[in-house]
């Protein structure tokens, strides 16, 4: 399995929008989207939630054992950060970074896939943002891991000098109970 953006697992599906003078429509996802399948689990949605976060909000670092996201950013910008923590993979190590949303000269608008085991995050840089994301299953709190979001182990800087809003639980460690899924 080769990486397509940098990391093994990571799909990003660009969207398109159709604007005219109404405001516009963008399709987002189909189930028959290639992204939106895995052979690692049986069945792609379990559950759809919305995040609404304020400027400077970050939520990091977040993985699962078992659970795929899908992320959407409807509304604003966020700095958006993975980094693949599976030994097993080529891409062990690696840190992918992508400005996702509107109100950034620089982010796109898309759908990104993070497989099991990748480490995920998310800094607001517009005044807010609001995140769509569907899950491979339903909320289960033994299979949500966190790393903080400062750890020294992983070294990436979501700081860049702002004064960040960061909730306790992105300031400790957990790991889930369940095995993870391996990348084949």
């Amino acid at each position: 399995m080769d990486p397509i953006y940098g990391i093994v697992g990571v799909e990003i599906k660009p969207l398109v929008t159709h604007q005219d003078s109404r405001g516009f429509f963008r399709e987002v996802i189909r189930h028959t989207d290639s992204i939106f399948s895995d052979e690692l689990v049986e069945s792609p949605f379990g559950q759809w939630s919305h995040s609404k976060m304020a400027k400077n909000t970050v939520k990091a670092w977040h993985y699962h054992h078992k659970q795929i996201d899908w992320w959407y950013l409807g509304i604003g910008a966020i700095r958006m950060a993975m980094y693949d923590n599976r030994p097993e993979s080529p891409t062990y190590k690696e840190t992918l970074e992508l400005i996702l949303g509107e109100d950034h000269p620089d982010a796109i608008s898309a759908v990104v896939k993070i497989p099991t085991g990748v480490l995920h995050g998310a800094k607001v840089i517009s005044d807010m943002a609001h995140l769509f994301y569907i899950t491979s299953g339903v909320y289960d709190t033994n299979d949500e891991g966190r790393i903080p979001f400062n750890a020294p182990e992983i070294g990436y800087d979501w700081v860049e000098g702002d004064d960040i809003i960061v909730a306790a639980n992105d300031q400790k460690y957990f790991e889930p109970e369940y095995e993870r899924v391996k990348i084949k």
